[in-house]
């Protein structure tokens, strides 16, 4: 097996009303292009607990994490991603952006008008099947 760089992460899949939170990177290698917020699992942490810090990091929202939708394994060219994604719903705070350019609630017809990262755009057939 290769010898690459493997990184953890967590995803919210933030629904409300019919409608996924999506937002778009401002920075590094994918800058611009679109996904689930979250990120990178610390150790000693639980999935869930590094998603509700994640997302009060990245948004200032505390979230409801609910079921795994999925667990996505990805090889991008520099690295191998595994990324869990869980469906969530807002509990408080107004999804206010700390570090990605912009922010779209996007309908389950409306998914793909945005340039998602790889990863991402695998989870979004499961994601219509919930919505």
């Amino acid at each position: 097996m290769e010898n690459r760089k493997r990184i953890e992460v967590v995803a919210a899949v933030i629904e409300d009303g019919g409608r996924i939170f999506a937002t778009q990177r401002g920075y590094g290698e994918f800058k611009d292009m679109w996904e689930f917020p979250g990120g990178k699992v610390e150790a000693g942490e639980s999935r869930e607990e590094a998603l509700h810090r994640e997302i009060r990091e990245e948004l200032d929202t505390e979230i409801a994490v609910g079921k795994l939708l999925c667990t996505v394994e990805y090889d991008y060219p520099a690295f191998h991603l595994t990324m869990h994604c869980y469906m969530c719903s807002v509990v408080s705070g107004t999804l206010e952006l700390k570090e990605h350019e912009s922010a779209r609630w996007l309908s389950a017809d409306g998914l793909e008008s945005v340039d998602w990262l790889p990863a991402d755009l695998q989870i979004l057939p499961l994601i219509k099947e919930c919505l």
